[in-house]
């Protein structure tokens, strides 16, 4: 199975990256306090190693100080480095991926209905998901906690950053959710944000091995598939139930399990928040 996805202009119109998936500037969510997060400091994508010369040049002109890169040495070998940014520093910090397991993937691209209906069907594939965001919150607090701390650094801070894994949707959306968590964003806005991630130019365009296209696969097939390919609002709510049940509360979350201390959350919203006037 391979992926082929097309760029997700932010609000509708920006620019066409016809090498990259999913891209979207997050400025403009709203916080709970009347700020709102600025435009041009904060990016979230799929994976950069198919950028077109064009697309490369859009991104280099984002001035941007860091491309966190969250995908695996198997996402690399397979996609490829992602699009050198002249002046960008590339940092790839891998995060579990959901689709992760022995021989998973070669189901995947078999396609064969019997085995992804025992992989997948009645609701595994569903479960299989919320356990990976679970995972994710619980398993990587040391991955996350650096990534805020390059965020809020006093002296050096890591924006403009770009944010990524291999489609823009799990990995780089549970992070994207973390930092706008500690910015204080609202929750709704939060979720409206990560199922932009389902728009048509921003899914998946599956092909399986064969060359079958998404459109031409057997309806169960795509059925089940979709629980992996799809932005599902419960999969990002069991990330968050998961921080409350194990923290209680963001804020505990955000200093004990992440290592952000008030100050530091305070400088991020700084950095990163309008002013609630919108200066």
């Amino acid at each position: 199975m391979t992926q082929e996805v097309q760029q997700s202009a932010p609000g509708g119109s920006g620019p066409d990256l016809s090498g990259v998936r999913n891209f979207r500037d997050v400025g403009g969510l709203p916080t709970e306090d009347g700020r709102r997060v600025r435009s041009g400091v904060l990016f979230r994508s799929g994976h950069l190693a198919h950028a077109t010369a064009s697309d490369t040049a859009f991104l280099a002109g984002l001035g941007l100080h860091t491309v966190f890169d969250f995908r695996n040495r198997d996402d690399i070998a397979l996609e490829g480095p992602d699009a050198e940014l002249p002046g960008t520093r590339n940092l790839n910090m891998p995060l579990s991926d959901p689709a992760e397991g022995s021989g998973f993937w070669q189901i995947v691209r078999d396609g064969d209905v019997a085995s992804l209906r025992e992989l997948l069907g009645g609701g595994r594939g569903e479960a299989r998901m919320q356990d990976a965001y679970r995972r994710l919150i619980l398993e990587r607090t040391e991955e996350h906690g650096r990534m805020l701390a390059l965020l809020s650094e006093p002296d050096e801070p890591a924006v403009p950053a770009l944010l990524h894994c291999a489609a823009g949707k799990d990995r780089a959306g549970t992070s994207i959710a973390i930092i706008l968590l500690a910015l204080g964003v609202r929750r709704d806005a939060i979720e409206a944000d990560y199922l932009r991630s389902n728009g048509g130019h921003s899914r998946y365009l599956v092909v399986r091995g064969d060359g079958t296209s998404w459109a031409a696969m057997d309806p169960e097939i795509r059925t089940l598939l979709s629980t992996l390919f799809e932005a599902r609002v419960e999969y990002l709510r069991t990330a968050f139930a998961t921080i409350e049940e194990r923290w209680g509360t963001v804020d505990r979350y955000l200093e004990e399990g992440l290592g952000l201390t008030p100050q530091r959350r305070e400088a991020l919203r700084d950095r990163l928040l309008t002013a609630a006037d919108g200066g």
